[in-house]
């Protein structure tokens, strides 16, 4: 249970940390990865993210909504090899509606204040990514899988 709660806590502490991750999609043939300016709810269930819905990674998300998202707090120095930790979400993403989204909205620019326009936009989608899984690896390989609860 305690190690729980201190994943739990160094999940957290970094998604607050980091405004931005990359996001990974698939086409019918090729992977495709974003940088996106993201979000995690506080019960670390669901990663937020915006996009127009002309773009590439929104047309693949229409065609397979599984997607991987990873957030790093690397530096690009050599101590990173030992120091730098990654985490991968995978899970399943849909576009807020209604309600939802002018709650999840709001989240996300408690965040990214900056993007409300963007945001705002009748052309972007704010997406949610319903997370099933987080692969935690730190101090280069050590690596921890954690599962979330529906």
């Amino acid at each position: 249970m305690e190690k729980t709660s201190r994943l739990k806590n160094f999940l957290k502490n970094l998604f607050s940390k980091q405004k931005l991750a990359v996001l990974a999609t698939q086409d019918r043939k090729q992977p495709y990865g974003n940088l996106v300016a993201f979000m995690a709810t506080d019960d670390l269930k669901h990663l937020l993210f915006a996009t127009t819905r002309a773009t590439r990674k929104y047309k693949n998300i229409s065609r397979n909504p599984r997607i991987a998202m990873v957030v790093d707090n690397r530096s690009n120095q050599e101590n990173d090899f030992h120091k730098a930790a990654a985490v991968t979400a995978t899970g399943v993403v849909k576009e807020t509606l209604g309600p939802q989204k002018r709650r999840f909205q709001k989240l996300y620019l408690s965040k990214h204040p900056y993007l409300k326009e963007f945001v705002s936009s009748p052309t972007c989608a704010l997406l949610r990514m319903d997370v099933e899984t987080y692969y935690v690896v730190r101090q280069f390989q050590n690596v921890v899988e954690f599962q979330i609860d529906k």
